[in-house]
């Protein structure tokens, strides 16, 4: 925060920022707006700031009239959204989500995506969000940061980091346990990449997947393994993280 010296004023900090956490801190006996109204006195707003805010806040993140409904009776993704208002009611300039969809079905999770975009389309927010889901990071983020093993590995736009590993990718499911053959086999190939997966699948990474498909094909053919399946598409932040930790996302790494 350019022109604020914590250590003289801490409040200058705590007032411009706001945070979720993964596992929400909320009362089940409270109402929505009772926690929100609550909230909105620990920040030190009056009675009337905290009347316009639960008026924006509600505008943001929809939660309708369960607002005035005991918490103990949201459903999961209710109460993840209740907590994104209360980190909002003090209007921060600075949000901060850890894994706020962790947990979620698709429908809540989506409705999460559309109100943390809104955020910073409408008001110009920034937002530091950390999340295991890399879909989702490519989705929201306009930059990426990738952590492995507590460092940073990695971090652009997700255009470039997607890039930056190849054009396109081939993904060969193979039969049976062929790969340490399928490596060496697709190694001949001039221009590719091949990786194995721990699912069994072979990812070759290429800058002309079209070209490469054939060859990839027949080469693992020659080399006397029987394919299951054989897909191209254009690489996603999951082949990134592959690409940079030699490992895919496990649930204690958190791209940011």
């Amino acid at each position: 925060m350019a022109g604020y010296d914590v250590t003289e004023d801490p409040q200058a900090v705590r007032v411009r920022i706001g945070v979720a956490l993964q596992d929400a801190a909320i009362d089940d006996r409270q109402t929505g707006r009772e926690l929100l109204s609550l909230q909105g006195r620990l920040y030190g707003l009056t009675a009337a700031q905290i009347r316009t805010r639960l008026g924006d806040v509600l505008d943001l993140v929809d939660i309708g009239a369960a607002i005035d409904r005991r918490i103990g009776t949201y459903s999961g993704g209710m109460k993840r959204r209740l907590d994104l208002a209360a980190a909002l009611i003090h209007n921060p300039e600075v949000l901060f989500l850890d894994e706020p969809t962790t947990g979620l079905d698709p429908h809540s999770r989506s409705a999460v995506w559309s109100e943390v975009a809104r955020l910073n389309r409408e008001l110009g927010m920034t937002i530091f969000l950390t999340t295991q889901y890399l879909d989702e990071a490519d989705t929201l983020a306009d930059r990426v940061g990738i952590i492995s093993s507590g460092r940073l590995v990695a971090e652009g736009t997700p255009a470039d980091l997607k890039h930056a590993v190849g054009h396109d990718v081939i993904v060969a499911e193979v039969e049976g346990d062929g790969g340490t053959g399928a490596l060496e086999a697709l190694r001949s190939i001039e221009g590719v990449e091949p990786t194995w997966n721990a699912d069994g699948s072979l990812t070759v990474n290429t800058p002309d997947g079209a070209a490469a498909l054939g060859a990839v094909a027949v080469t693992l053919a020659r080399a006397g393994l029987q394919l299951k399946g054989l897909t191209m598409r254009t690489p996603t932040l999951d082949d990134v993280f592959m690409a940079m930790t030699g490992s895919r996302i496990e649930k204690d790494e958190a791209p940011l």
